[in-house]
């Protein structure tokens, strides 16, 4: 196994903290959450040979250090930093959940910093898909529990939140994710609290503006889905989003929720294997 070495990359506003290694060609890896602390490190190894991996943890978000604003052309912005700080002049954007959604952005804003996109259950071009997630993952959930959630979301909503209630709602939704238990991460320590509140707003901005779902029938790069079958976020998520997209292509994987990597990596490394080859056909 290649080591992944660390560094601090001094950005607009503060510093961006990660690891990068691997062999491969150029990728970005971009955490979900949004505002949580990089989790990426088993997918990184998993795609070793495929990809050298660059990945760091989001601007506002303990470790990194970066001020406001917290927006997707801010995360935009850091991408593209991270890319010159390198020398590379293109690379893969390789995004899970909200990472992917931010390649996805990158794709229609930057192509010309881009190879490609590997998208991993991400969240798509539409928005009105939550109202099937989050049905999901409450018919899993105790009454009290579910109530625990809406109020944590409200109080982000008014920018009332502390980072220790979204620590609760983190900790209450994460076993929702996984179908297999002893394949289950531990749910994230921090949360950037402001990050959190504006990303969230950005992104529902986007989505109330239709910025992707209009913009990615122009792509013409590689844009390949991979998808846990039974990922409380659905598998259309994907589908749909691909199909906006000419030439993208997807992949789901049995017996896998939101973590395709860490609970059937096999499958996962022989779906992107899969992917890049056609698209290079």
């Amino acid at each position: 196994m290649r080591s992944f070495e660390p560094f601090d990359l001094p950005v607009d506003g503060g510093v961006l903290r990660g690891h990068r290694g691997g062999a491969g060609a150029p990728a970005l890896l971009l955490h979900g959450g949004a505002a949580v602390p990089d989790y990426m490190s088993g997918c990184a190894e998993r795609l070793d040979g495929l990809f050298a991996t660059i990945r760091y943890t989001q601007r506002g978000t303990p470790p990194s250090e970066a001020v406001p604003p917290y927006s997707v052309e801010a995360h935009m912005g850091d991408a593209l930093a991270v890319l010159d700080a390198f020398e590379l002049e293109r690379a893969w954007a390789i995004g899970h959940s909200w990472g992917g959604h931010l390649a996805l952005h990158l794709l229609v804003a930057h192509p010309e910093r881009l190879l490609g996109v590997l998208c991993i259950d991400p969240l798509g071009a539409d928005g009105s898909v939550f109202a099937e997630f989050e049905a999901t993952m409450r018919r899993g959930m105790q009454e009290a529990q579910i109530a625990r959630i809406e109020q944590v979301e409200e109080r982000r909503r008014a920018a009332e939140v502390s980072e220790s209630e979204l620590l609760e709602r983190f900790a209450i939704v994460w076993p929702h994710y996984f179908v297999q238990a002893e394949r289950r991460i531990p749910p994230p320590a921090r949360v950037g609290v402001q990050a959190s509140i504006e990303t969230n707003r950005s992104l529902a901005d986007h989505f109330a503006r239709k910025t992707l779902a209009e913009k990615l029938p122009a792509a013409r790069l590689p844009a390949l889905f991979v998808h846990g079958e039974s990922d409380p976020l659905p598998v259309r998520t994907s589908t749909e989003t691909a199909a906006l997209i000419p030439g993208a292509l997807v992949e789901t994987i049995a017996d896998s929720g939101h973590f395709p990597w860490l609970e059937q990596p096999e499958r996962f490394r022989a779906a992107v294997e899969q992917l890049l080859a056609r698209s290079a056909t």
